[in-house]
């Protein structure tokens, strides 16, 4: 956990708590006040808001908070296939599991004053359909920038101890929150 010591109060940059139905979900805030909030199920962030506190994402009403039931909305990560480009249910089985938190991530290229971040880790489990019988290991850093900015990087390496290649696809799948359907029209 990061905190950052000034007038004798504490600033959490990075909280670990439950959130809907007792899931594990991590809040980030940004010392200007934006935030993002992170779920475990899925490695899925389901909020980001800006510093007056408007959110920025859209999530579904109907959003279910149990696993492995997908959550509708956020920013969703779509693996080992996009879509339905593969011979696994649509988008893959990231959504659908429970990351865990990476204690001891790789470096990453640049350095950065960042606080407010949090590295995920997917990694095969039994629980994974037999179609993929893949092994990998999946890595996410989600971090809040300086001025607010989201941004998540991935990385995704090849695991298999017979060293035979794999293909796959992922994609950030992003609902955006829009206040008036006009706007987005006209970006088509």
């Amino acid at each position: 956990m990061s905190f950052e010591a000034g007038g004798g109060r504490e600033k959490k940059f990075v909280e670990f708590c439950k959130g809907v139905n007792g899931l594990d979900k991590v809040i980030l805030r940004e010392v200007r006040g934006h935030s993002a909030e992170v779920y475990l199920n899925g490695g899925q962030v389901t909020s980001w808001k800006n510093e007056y506190g408007e959110e920025l994402l859209f999530l579904s009403s109907k959003a279910v908070f149990k696993p492995p039931t997908a959550i509708r909305g956020g920013i969703p990560i779509s693996f080992p296939q996009f879509g339905m480009h593969g011979s696994l249910e649509q988008h893959g089985f990231a959504r659908n599991t429970v990351w865990t938190i990476d204690k001891d991530p790789p470096p990453f290229p640049t350095v950065s004053s960042n606080k407010a971040f949090i590295d995920l880790m997917l990694k095969p489990s039994e629980d994974d359909p037999k179609s993929w019988p893949h092994r990998f290991e999946f890595r996410i850093r989600i971090a809040l920038g300086p001025g607010g900015d989201l941004m998540l990087t991935s990385r995704i390496r090849n695991t298999n101890t017979d060293g035979k290649p794999f293909t796959f696809t992922f994609a950030y799948n992003n609902y955006f929150y829009l206040t008036d359907i006009r706007f987005s029209h006209d970006l088509l």
